[in-house]
């Protein structure tokens, strides 16, 4: 029995489609969120050998050693509040001694496509991996055969990347104190690493029982493939030319014509709205060309059409020169202000952060039930902030300028006014005190 087996960890499994089909591959298709773990006594910070690894990882690519002993301490005094774990990253906020709070990831590379194709059929032909990993367990051999095939499943050194808003740029307490968190986590649930490596269990076991079901059915036999008599082919070997090769992508699209005829335009007609219109359509077509030379482009899913509202802040996003953005502005309806927050919710999430700017899809009455549940939950009582519902789903933190926002999917987007607007202050995520860390952290920077 381990330190803290007496409190088992709770989580919350939030799952995201993408496209039209929620296995199409995406590598952000789940995200697992971890209540906040108590504090701990004991010497030990992780019982299994694949938790001790994994804080092998962080002690050999730490820097500075004292650093590490403090996030150490401080995660035993139960600093570290709700974890968020998805493809490639951890996510935490860190108290410190002093109540104040930081924002602390830490990132893992996740395995390419190729890369989990190879460990899916290597533990589909062994029964015990797929028993030992449905028993949470993490077998020396289930992690010695993948790295038989250069499958290297457990962090080695240099491979946990920090990235905190205490500024630092190696390892700070803040991020050691997450990693040992982690490992708490990776102690009673090996699904843990494998969701970070890339895949969460529900997709991972599904895959597997894909391949042990193809592999216990007969061969089929090979349809004959259709085509044309030989004789046939043969003889218009001299009338079709070879297919050509795709054409090389330039490094950068090709400048705009010059409208300037040295003669007046037609009424209604701006030539040098028509060149910037051109060397964004030129930029766009760049883009799109090298999208479809990409393998696997026929199956990606279609992008939706833009709205005129969403595609002029996409234009006024690139910064253009103040009579084109005030032209974008009057098109839209939008005022210059209005313009410019439209163009900064889309650098930062494009047509999703465009639409909780302006709150045009609303979340459903179950989604907004369960983030106020989680507002709840966030925080202990003495760092709960003081939030004030400004609207069905926003909340203003009392006495400041940041405000949170939930999406129609469940996500928090943080808030920050500027002037008499309010603009999104970062990337969405799962956890709102992780959002509004975020977005504290950020205002404090200016």
């Amino acid at each position: 029995m381990s330190e803290y087996d007496d409190d088992p960890v709770d989580f919350v499994d939030f799952t995201h489609e993408h496209g039209n089909d929620a296995h199409d591959g995406s590598d952000r298709a789940e995200e697992l969120t971890f209540a906040a773990l108590p504090p701990v006594r004991g010497r030990g910070f992780a019982r299994t050998w694949w938790g001790q690894a994994w804080l092998k990882a962080l002690e050999d690519t730490a820097l500075d050693g004292e650093q590490v002993k403090r996030g150490r301490k401080a995660a035993r005094e139960g600093a570290v509040g709700a974890v968020s774990v998805l493809p490639g990253r951890i996510t935490a906020v860190v108290r410190d001694a002093d109540g104040t709070t930081h924002r602390s990831d830490v990132l893992l590379r996740e395995l390419t496509e190729g890369e989990w194709d190879r460990f899916l059929d290597m533990a589909a032909d062994s029964a015990g991996h797929i028993a030992a990993l449905l028993d949470r367990e993490m077998p020396p051999h289930l992690v010695e055969d993948a790295a038989g095939l250069g499958l290297e499943l457990l962090p080695g050194i240099g491979d946990l990347e920090p990235e905190c808003t205490c500024g630092a740029w190696d390892h700070c307490p803040h991020t050691a104190a997450l990693c040992h968190q982690v490992a708490r986590l990776l102690d009673q649930d090996p699904f843990v690493l494998l969701l970070m490596r890339g895949r969460g269990e529900r997709r991972l076991l599904d895959d597997l029982q894909d391949r042990s079901a193809a592999r216990a059915e007969p061969a089929a036999e090979p349809a004959r493939p259709a085509g044309v008599p030989a004789a046939e082919a043969f003889a218009a070997r001299d009338i079709l030319p070879p297919l050509p090769a795709p054409p090389p992508v330039p490094e950068a699209p090709g400048a705009a014509q010059s409208l300037d005829t040295e003669t007046d335009p037609e009424p209604g007609v701006d030539p040098a709205a028509l060149e910037f219109l051109a060397a964004d359509a030129a930029s766009r077509a760049l883009r799109m060309l090298a999208e479809a030379l990409t393998p696997g482009h026929e199956q990606a899913a279609r992008e939706p059409a833009l709205t005129v509202e969403q595609d002029a802040a996409r234009l006024a996003a690139a910064r253009p020169a103040p009579w084109i953005a005030a032209r974008l502005a009057s098109g839209t309806g939008r005022r210059g202000a209005e313009l410019e927050a439209a163009a900064d919710a889309w650098r930062i999430g494009s047509a999703a952060a465009l639409a909780v700017l302006d709150g045009t899809r609303a979340p459903s009455p179950e989604v907004v039930a369960r983030g106020k549940a989680m507002l709840a939950e966030a925080w202990e009582p003495a760092d709960r902030p003081t939030l004030r519902a400004s609207a069905p789903a926003r909340w203003t933190v009392a006495g400041t300028d940041v405000q949170l926002r939930l999406a129609d999917d469940g996500r928090w987007w943080p808030f920050r006014r500027s002037g008499s607007h309010w603009t999104p202050a970062g990337p969405p995520t799962a956890d709102p005190a992780s959002a509004l860390a975020g977005a504290t952290a950020t205002a404090g920077e200016e």
